[in-house]
Formats: structure tokens, sequence, C-alpha cells
């Protein structure tokens, strides 16, 4: 039975699956925005949302732990330096994910 299985496997091994969402996150954190498909979208929004609010503690754990998860060093100076105090007053909810076609 499939109860209480949550997350998507996308059709890939979990270490497939574990990169092209580190390599979702950091384009989406370079960029501000990302084109995928719609279930990809989906497990990007659970993987990167956590982040988010993790550098909003800003403190030095904070940035090992979210460092963990993305490696580039642009994308995480980005992300603790502009993308956490914009979302500084508001709690969760920081992403969206709409349907283009």
């Amino acid at each position: 039975m499939r109860h209480r299985k949550d997350g998507r496997k996308l059709n890939r091994t979990a270490e497939h699956r574990a990169a092209m969402l580190r390599n979702l996150a950091t384009s989406l954190f370079l960029h501000g925005r990302l084109e995928t498909t719609v279930a990809k979208a989906k497990e990007l929004r659970r993987f990167a949302e956590p982040l988010i609010t993790r550098a909003k503690r800003g403190d030095l754990h904070a940035r090992r732990l979210v460092a963990r998860k993305i490696r580039d060093d642009e994308a995480l100076a980005k992300l603790f330096g502009e993308i956490a105090p914009r979302f500084a007053e508001r709690a969760g909810g920081y992403t969206r994910v709409r349907q283009l076609g």
C-alpha cells in the first residue's frame, strides 16, 4: 500500500533526484524563476522552501545547513543576502508554481 508515502520519484534514482533538485534550487535562487515540468516544480517547492526558512535565521549554523544542499557559493550568497531578507516577514509560501501552457 502507498499510504503516507510522500514525494515524487520522477522516474529517477535517489541520487539523480537529489542532484536534480539541488541544481533546480540553485538555478531558482540565482535567476529568481524557473521553467520546468509541473511535477518537478512541485517537488522543488518542497525542497527549496525549508532552505529559505533556514536562511532567514541568518546565523552561521543556518548557513552551514543550507550549504549542505546548495553547493554554489554565488547562489548561497544571494539566498542569504537578498532572498531571505525579502521574505523576513512571511511565514512560508515563498514560491509559486504556475502552468504556462
